[in-house]
């Protein structure tokens, strides 16, 4: 009975962190609402060096990083993301707002497309995206169909239902969700094999999310695509982004691309 007993307290617990993710997320909503702005593209300045003691990670040139939210959400989902990688010596750091009615994957990518070819310019080195849910979805379809991969090294996606999710069966107006049902054509489209995609991906999933059913679907599984799959224990959907253990996989994954290796394979 001990067994039982701990997964019920565990899940509780997983409960009432979600739902103050959830509180924190309302309360810092209304300052993700306005859009980003953009510095016109620049020459790349010379890393500043930092002071005596620092971390070799300060004294590294870190690339730019374009974080794309979830659906009816926006940019403020990844202020606790933002600021430990600030700290760790990321300064490129862009969170993009899409329209809360987006209707469509494929064209949400082709506007992603535009500001991954901006941060090209205005900053040095290949460019790595993070998404939360459908964010992540159209970072995929970004990199895998319409040949962002030549721009982009580094995916990672959070609670992102990369085998759709039952729950888009729901009765609901929002065309989208179409899309994020099991079956769909666009989940059917990024099945199709992609023998030349260059780009490494991480796929992490919360224990509790309660929006991408079943959770594996959270996962991605492609025999053409390099994945690392991540499971972090007592988060949910809308807290996986700011939850601390995802927050250092995330920046362990963004290492990757200048290290060459994962210092950690599992999240538990």
């Amino acid at each position: 009975m001990t067994i039982p007993f701990q997964r019920t307290a565990d899940t509780v617990r997983g409960a009432g962190a979600e739902a103050a993710a959830l509180a924190n997320h309302l309360i810092r909503y209304p300052t993700g609402i306005p859009p980003e702005r953009h510095r016109r593209p620049c020459p790349p300045h010379p890393v500043p060096q930092s002071a005596p003691g620092a971390g070799a990670a300060d004294l590294r040139h870190h690339g730019p990083v374009l974080l794309l939210h979830g659906f009816i959400d926006n940019r403020a989902v990844f202020t606790p993301l933002r600021r430990s990688l600030h700290r760790h010596g990321w300064t490129h750091l862009h969170a993009l707002n899409h329209s809360p009615l987006t209707r469509d994957v494929r064209a949400a990518a082709v506007l992603l497309g535009r500001h991954v070819e901006w941060a090209r310019q205005a900053h040095e080195g290949p460019v790595a995206l993070v998404g939360h849910s459908l964010g992540g979805l159209i970072a995929r379809y970004y990199v895998q169909r319409l040949g962002g991969d030549a721009l982009v090294d580094t995916v990672i996606t959070l609670a992102t239902p990369h085998e759709g999710t039952t729950a888009a069966l729901l009765p609901n107006p929002f065309p989208i969700t179409r899309q994020l049902r099991p079956g769909s054509d666009l989940l059917a489209e990024l099945r199709l094999p992609a023998p030349r995609c260059r780009t490494r991906f991480t796929a992490l999933r919360g224990e509790l999310d309660e929006l991408v059913l079943p959770g594996r679907h959270a996962w991605l599984r492609h025999p053409d695509l390099t994945v690392d799959n991540l499971l972090v224990p007592g988060t949910g959907h809308v807290g996986l982004p700011a939850h601390p253990r995802a927050v250092e996989l995330v920046r362990q994954a963004l290492e990757v691309r200048e290290t060459g290796f994962l210092t950690e394979r599992h999240a538990c």
